[in-house]
């Protein structure tokens, strides 16, 4: 039964990480777990690694855990599983069905994209709730508390302030350049941890097929690059250091209007106002209405615009001194009162 509960495999496919995940929250939702977990012969699961990185060392470990016996069907015969198959077969009609319903397959990020998974999986699931209760009883209480879901691998952050984690590299700050870091893998994120500190968290990407891909922000970049404007030219993540069209637009301006050095001092600049300003929108839209109106980027008429608005003047308050005669008073001691006289 916890099978028809998991969350769709993640964006990495049939992953080590989308397995764990999917399967210790749908034995939370479900509020126990079963005696045997079934799969076929998933590599996410049996596939021996490093040492360092042992994904069938990583589900036999999660299994002991919630108390599951791992069960896998043999070789060559896939219809062993044929029950779970068909659930999940079930599943991808109900949700083809739900996206012609909704009329568009666009969904503006991942989080809304989860969101509709998640509706129609607890629609589906919730015409099956009188048959999960006759199973309930028979299922083992969850433990304590939940376990490791991802993979962990130690990385070197280099000179050029990069890491590569599973064919995919990414920038980080120039402060981390040569710290080794102790990278937590998740479906969706890394967790990167200097020590006992998380220092950095970074949305993953995978990548498709054999090709090698990378994930650049040019906030990491951007103040190194002010110290050598000149770099930006032929530096190899060019294409990654416009973050809207608008930033391109300014460059391909400036680049045409100024000479070399003076476009790349203008438009790193730029880019390190957006860095460490926050405020990459409202510069963006500034950028388009100066190149609408023809006009070239200026530096400082950029932090001029985006400049965060000052505060109010603050009234003058004066305070007076207190009178330190009165601590006087309460240390001198007090005058002896004498008893009343008897009648």
């Amino acid at each position: 039964m916890p099978q028809r509960f998991l969350k769709p495999f993640g964006q990495g496919g049939e992953s080590f990480t989308a397995l764990t995940e999917g399967l210790q929250e749908a034995l939370w939702q479900l509020g126990g777990v079963p005696h045997t977990h079934r799969t076929d012969r998933l590599s996410a699961a049996y596939r021996n690694l490093t040492a360092e990185d042992d994904e069938a060392a990583g589900y036999a470990a999660f299994c002991r855990h919630y108390g599951m016996t791992p069960t896998r069907n043999n070789a060559g015969v896939a219809h062993e599983n044929g029950s779970v198959e068909a659930a999940h077969g079930h599943l991808k009609a109900a949700l083809r069905d739900a996206l012609d319903l909704r009329g568009s397959r666009d969904f503006p990020d991942i989080p809304t994209y989860q969101a509709f998974l998640q509706d129609t999986v607890a629609r589906k699931n919730a015409r099956r709730r009188k048959a999960l209760e006759v199973e309930l009883p028979e299922l083992k209480p969850l433990p304590r508390h939940r376990t490791t879901d991802f993979s962990t691998t130690t990385v070197t952050v280099t000179r050029s302030g990069t890491i590569s984690v599973r064919k995919v590299l990414y920038t980080v700050p120039s402060r981390l350049v040569g710290c080794r870091l102790k990278v937590h893998l998740y479906d969706d994120r890394l967790l990167c941890w200097l020590g006992t500190t998380q220092v950095l968290t970074l949305a993953r990407k995978h990548p498709k097929g054999k090709l090698r891909d990378r994930v650049v922000d040019y906030r990491h970049l951007a103040a190194s690059l002010v110290r050598k404007p000149q770099a930006f030219r032929r530096s190899v993540f060019r294409d990654e250091l416009f973050p809207r069209p608008a930033f391109r637009r300014a460059w391909e301006v400036l680049d045409e209007q100024l000479d070399d050095r003076q476009a790349c001092r203008v438009y790193v600049g730029l880019l390190h106002l957006a860095a460490t300003g926050a405020c990459e929108a409202a510069l963006a839209e500034h950028l388009d209405a100066v190149l609408d109106r023809g006009g070239l980027p200026d530096l400082e008429g950029a932090r001029t615009a985006v400049a965060p608005p000052q505060p109010a003047a603050v009234p003058l308050i004066t305070v007076a001194p207190p009178d330190l005669a009165g601590y006087d008073r309460l240390l001198r001691p007090a005058t002896a009162t004498p008893d009343p006289e008897p009648a």
